[in-house]
């Protein structure tokens, strides 16, 4: 065995040997890994508020006098535009929950007091339609329901579940004041990154030059300005589409007379932003609330709904978010279901454009391999091309020799041969 394949089954072995320790431990290295991401995760959600934040941040940093280089309003540019952005943010976040919350709590109440008239009236019309079966329609009529004590048990239940899920008063305050300082923390440090993103993109160029070659620095620089596009035209693209469809929801139910149709617009443009399965969710709460009102007026909006979905998925959302992304559908639903599986609605958000990243980078991959290849190849058959030209050129050297030296031996005994004119002047 030479040193070469030494050394092949050393690293094979050394690989055996980690990959059993780390199915060993397996439980171990998950707690570790559990314990660093919660560890880190305020400042992984503070760079994702900082990620969105900065879209609106560089929009507002393109019309807040752009043209001036110096004085008050170059140094003032930044810290206007980034207040503008999060009290623009907040501005949405309230008017969403004084638009969504009071109409929804109305539509709850509305139901419980409307639930006895409709079991009534259900009660009646099983009668009517049991009177061949008088066995049965004798049980119905004996049957009787007291709401009054049904609502209080679903109260009590509710009541003592949230008291078996929250064990203590001290545990509920400290679970909230612990994700709250999160909260903060995350947005102070989002804050910071956005005022000095300037200087952390110039420290990372700088310890990229000195720690890294040209060529990994270069294809490290490709994958992160293709993640940061790729990122930024999905969030755009889909804030765009959940505006257009929640904008036509909300006047289709206004021309259908619909009930609450305002606030069902909202709810649905909000959980648009959840690729494809995102307004079917919001379609399902419009649909409640508007049965709490008028039942057959709920089958209506569905109906609606499913068309103007059929419209959006077929022309808007290509159109507006496919075409940006780059993302073939069947790749869309894939990512949604994986992503929605693993970590719930922040898997159904991120999936998307993390797997359009990677479509984006692996056929960028293929594509340079196959020019290569290509290239490679049409070297080749120009290379064997000027070989064979060159071969034909040697061939036909030795019958231009053979016709030179002819001539040459026909001018030679021309020349000891005296001309016409020679004689006749002998």
């Amino acid at each position: 065995m030479d040193r070469k394949e030494l050394k092949h089954y050393t690293i094979l072995g050394l690989i055996i040997i980690g990959v059993c320790i780390i199915v060993k431990n397996l439980d171990s290295i998950g707690n570790v890994i559990c314990l660093i991401f919660s560890a880190l995760y305020p400042l992984i959600l503070g760079a994702a508020i900082a990620f969105v934040f900065n879209i609106f941040l560089s929009f507002c940093e393109k019309y807040y006098f752009p043209k001036k280089k110096s004085g008050f309003a170059a140094f003032s540019r930044r810290p206007v535009c980034l207040t503008f952005s999060i009290a623009l943010t907040l501005g949405l976040i309230a008017l969403l929950i004084n638009v969504v919350v009071p109409e929804f709590i109305k539509s709850i109440k509305l139901l419980t007091e409307s639930v006895p008239g409709m079991a009534e009236q259900f009660k009646e019309w099983a009668i009517k339609k049991s009177a061949n079966l008088p066995d049965i329609q004798e049980k119905i009529m004996n049957l009787n329901i007291d709401w009054s004590s049904i609502l209080k048990s679903s109260a009590k239940f509710i009541t003592v579940g949230a008291g078996g899920i929250i064990s203590s008063v001290a545990g509920m305050i400290g679970a909230f004041t612990l994700s709250v300082t999160r909260i903060i923390i995350a947005i102070i440090f989002a804050v910071y990154v956005l005022l000095c993103k300037d200087g952390i993109k110039e420290g990372f160029r700088r310890a990229g030059n000195v720690y890294l070659s040209e060529t990994v620095r270069n294809k490290f620089l490709h994958i992160a300005d293709t993640t940061n596009k790729t990122f930024k035209s999905f969030f755009v693209g889909q804030f765009t589409e959940a505006i257009i469809l929640g904008t036509l929801c909300a006047i289709g139910m206004l021309i259908l007379k619909l009930p609450y149709a305002v606030m069902t617009g909202t709810v649905v443009g909000v959980t648009a932003l959840i690729p494809i399965v995102g307004a079917y969710i919001g379609a399902l709460i419009g649909a409640f609330m508007i049965f709490t009102v008028e039942p057959m007026k709920a089958l209506i909006f569905i109906i609606f709904l499913v068309i103007l979905q059929q419209i959006e998925g077929n022309f808007i959302y290509p159109k507006v978010v496919g075409s940006s992304i780059g993302l073939p559908g069947i790749w869309v639903l894939a990512a949604v279901a994986v992503g929605g599986s693993l970590f719930g609605i922040t898997g159904m958000l991120l999936g998307v454009p993390i797997v359009a990243t990677v479509y984006k980078l692996v056929y960028e991959d293929i594509d340079n391999r196959e020019s290569k290849t290509k290239t490679t190849s049409d070297d080749d058959k120009s290379d064997t091309a000027n070989d064979k030209d060159k071969d034909t050129q040697t061939d036909k050297l030795p019958k231009q020799n053979q016709s030179t030296k002819k001539n040459n031996s026909a001018n030679t005994a021309n020349s000891g041969k005296p001309s016409k004119s020679q004689n006749s002047l002998k």
